[in-house]
C-alpha cells in the first residue's frame, strides 16, 4: 500500500487537507484514491507493468534473520506516516520485498531467503533469484543485525556471502542496525573489525528519526559507488565467484592429496629407515658377539698373567702417589682475597661486612656497626667459612696522585696474602666512578703483573645515602660508563654487589653468600693455585710477613706497658 504524503506548504489558504491512500494491487495494478472521509474519489487502472517499475528501482538486497527484517519494515511503515517527510513504503503481498521512495529515490528492498545453515550452493542460487534480470545488479548488499547485536547467525551468513561471491560483495557490503528495543552498551570487537574491513560503512535507523537513518543510509551507499567506480554487483560477478570458489576448491583438493601422497612417502621412507637401521643392528651385534667371544678367549688364557700385571700398576701407582702427595697442613686450606681501591671506595666497610657475614654474625635489632677509618697501612682478617680459612687483606691506596707506586705498601700486601693471594678484590662505589678508578686497573697491572686481571673480581659497594640503587646490578652495569664497563669486561666480566648500608643490612646476607660461591669458583678454576709475582721472590716476602708479624707483636707490648702505667 502507498502512503502519499503532502506537506503542508504545498496547501493553498483555507484548503481542506486530505490524505490519498494509494491501494496497489499485483494482478491488476488498480489505483484507488481515499479522501480523509473514507470517500471513494475515482479509480485509475495503469497498464504499465510492477515488473517495469521495479526494474527502475535500485536494488539493494537485505542479508537478515527473520526478527531485523520485520523490525526495519515495521520503522518504514511508522517513518512513512508523517506528512512532512518525503517517505513513501510499499509492502506487496511477500514478506521479502520492501519499495521506498524517498527524497526522489526509488528503493527496493529484497530479502534474500538466507539462513545461518543453507548450504553454499543454495547461498547462490537465492542470489540468482534476486538478481533477476537487472543488468546493472545489485547496489548493496545490507547485512541487517538488531539493536547492535553482531550474533552467530549474523557471522555464519557473512561467511557464506564471502564463499559463495568473493571479495567483490564485501566491497559493497554496509551494515545496517535497527535499533527498535534494547541497544548494546559497545560494538563488539567482532563487528568492529568487520566495519573496518567495509570502510566504515555502519548506519542506524532509530525511531523517531527513522528519515535521518534512511538519509545517512543513502549518502553513505552514494560514497561507496563513486569509490567502486562502478556499477552494481551482476550476475556475471556471481558467475565468476563462483568460479573461482570452485577452482579454489579443487586447487585445495589435490594439495589435501598431495599432502596426503608426501605423508605416506615420508612414512614409507621412516618405515625403510628403520629396517635398515635394524638390519645394521643386527650385523654389528653379531659382530660385538664374536669379538666378545674373541676377547673371552684370549682373556681365559692370560687371566693369570693380567692379574699380576695389574698388581704390580696398582702398587707403583700407589707408591708414585704417596711420594707426590704433600702432606695436608693449614696454609693448603686457607684462601686469601686481598681488597683494592682508591680512599672512600668502601673497602673497609666490605672487609668488615665479609667478616661479620662469613662468620655468621647478623644484629636482630638495631644498625650495624660504623665503618672504620680510612685504611693508613695494610692489614689482615682472618675468618673461617664453608670450613676454610678465608684471609682478607685491606690495603690503602698502593700508588700516588702521581701514578708512582709505594713499593713497601706492596711488598706488605703480598707479604699478608701467603700463601695467596688467591683472588683480587676491586672495590668500586656504586655512583662513583673516577678518572683515578678508570685508570686503576692499568697501575694494578704494572705492580702485580699482566695476568692480574685474571685472577680480579669487581665488587660493586652500595653505601648508606648513596642515591644511586639500582634495582639490579645488571642494569647498573649495562648502562654504565663505558670505560668501566671496558674494565669489568677485561676482569672476566665477573663483579658482585655488597650493600654495606645500615638500614638494608639484612640484604648483605645473599651478596656475601654469593660473593664467597664466585671467589671459590675463580680459586677452583685455577687449580687452587694463589697468583704468583715474579717482582719479589717467595722467600723475601715469608721473611717480610715474618717482620709485620714481629712488629704487630712488639705493638702490643708497647700498649700493654702503657696501660700498666
Amino acid at each position: 500500500m502507498h502512503l502519499l504524503c503532502v506537506p503542508p506548504e504545498r496547501l493553498s489558504p483555507g484548503s481542506a487537507l486530505t490524505l490519498h491512500i494509494v491501494a496497489v494491487s499485483e494482478a491488476e495494478n488498480p489505483v484507488w484514491w481515499f479522501s480523509s472521509s473514507g470517500s471513494s474519489v475515482g479509480a485509475d487502472r495503469s497498464n504499465m507493468s510492477h515488473d517495469s517499475a521495479a526494474s527502475s528501482r535500485e536494488l539493494m538486497v537485505v542479508l537478515s534473520a527473520v526478527e531485523p527484517w520485520s523490525a526495519l519494515r515495521s520503522l518504514l511503515q511508522d517513518g512513512g506516516t508523517d506528512p512532512g517527510r518525503q517517505l513513501a513504503v510499499t509492502s506487496l503481498g511477500s514478506d521479502q520485498r520492501c519499495d521506498l521512495s524517498f527524497e526522489g529515490r526509488s528503493i527496493s528492498l529484497r530479502r534474500a531467503e538466507l539462513r545461518p545453515d543453507v548450504p553454499v550452493e543454495d547461498f547462490g542460487r537465492a542470489l540468482h533469484g534476486c538478481l533477476g534480470s537487472r543488468p546493472d545488479g545489485i547496489g548493496v548488499f545490507l547485512l541487517l543485525i538488531r539493536g547492535g547485536a553482531y550474533t552467530q547467525t549474523e557471522s555464519r551468513v557473512l561467511e557464506a556471502l564471502q564463499t559463495c561471491c568473493g571479495a567483490e560483495a564485501l566491497r559493497r557490503l554496509v551494515v545496517l542496525s535497527v535499533e527498535d528495543a534494547q541497544v548494546v552498551d559497545q560494538l563488539d570487537d567482532d563487528l568492529l573489525d568487520l566495519i573496518r574491513a567495509c570502510d566504515g560503512r555502519y548506519c542506524r535507523v532509530a525511531p523517531p528519526a527513522v528519515v535521518d537513518g534512511l538519509r545517512a543510509l543513502v549518502r553513505t551507499v552514494d560514497d561507496m559507488a563513486r569509490e567502486n567506480g562502478s556499477g552494481g554487483y551482476t550476475e556475471s560477478m556471481l558467475s565468476a565467484a563462483k568460479r573461482r570458489s570452485g577452482e579454489d576448491q579443487a586447487v585445495e583438493i589435490l594439495r589435501q592429496k598431495l599432502e596426503q601422497a608426501r605423508e605416506s612417502e615420508r612414512a614409507f621412507r621412516q618405515l625403510a629407515e628403520q629396517r635398515e637401521a635394524r638390519r645394521a643392528r643386527d650385523v654389528q651385534e653379531l659382530k660385538a658377539k664374536q669379538a666378545d667371544e674373541r676377547r673371552r678367549d684370549e682373556a681365559d688364557r692370560k687371566e693369570h698373567e693380567s692379574r699380576r700385571q695389574s698388581l704390580e700398576e696398582a702398587f707403583h701407582s700407589l707408591t708414585v702417589q704417596l711420594q707426590r702427595t704433600p702432606p695436608a697442613d693449614e696454609e693448603s686450606q686457607k684462601t686469601s682475597v686481598v681488597l683494592l681501591g682508591l680512599s672512600g671506595s668502601g673497602k673497609s666497610s666490605a672487609l668488615d661486612l665479609l667478616l661479620q657475614r662469613a662468620g655468621g654474625r647478623y644484629w636482630a635489632a638495631g644498625p650495624a656497626p660504623d665503618g672504620a677509618p680510612p685504611t693508613a697501612r695494610c692489614q689482615r682478617k682472618e675468618v673461617c667459612a664453608a670450613g676454610r680459612r678465608l684471609i682478607l687483606v685491606d690495603t690503602p691506596e698502593l700508588w700516588d696522585e702521581d701514578g708512582v707506586e709505594d713499593v713497601e705498601l706492596v711488598k706488605d700486601c703480598l707479604a699478608l696474602a701467603l700463601p695467596g693471594p688467591h683472588v683480587f678484590l676491586l672495590v668500586l662505589q656504586v655512583g662513583r666512578f673516577t678518572q683515578g678508578e678508570s685508570d686503576m686497573l692499568g697501575h694494578l697491572q704494572r705492580l702485580f703483573g699482566r695476568e692480574f686481571a685474571e685472577h680480579a673480581v669487581v665488587l660493586f659497594v652500595q653505601a648508606e645515602g648513596g642515591r644511586h640503587r639500582p634495582r639490579w646490578i645488571d642494569d647498573y652495569v649495562a648502562g654504565a660508563h663505558p670505560a668501566l664497563r671496558d674494565l669489568v669486561r677485561k676482569c672476566g666480566s665477573r663483579y658482585y654487589e655488597l650493600n654495606v648500608s645500615k638500614s638494608h643490612n639484612a640484604l648483605s646476607y645473599p651478596q656475601v653468600k654469593d660473593l664467597l660461591l664466585g671467589i671459590n669458583k675463580l680459586v677452583a678454576a685455577h687449580g687452587g693455585n694463589p697468583y704468583t709475582t715474579r717482582r719479589f721472590p717467595p722467600q723475601e716476602l715469608k721473611e717480610r710477613s715474618k717482620e709485620i708479624e714481629e712488629r704487630k707483636e712488639g705493638g702490643m707490648e708497647g700498649n700493654s706497658l702503657l696501660r700498666d702505667a
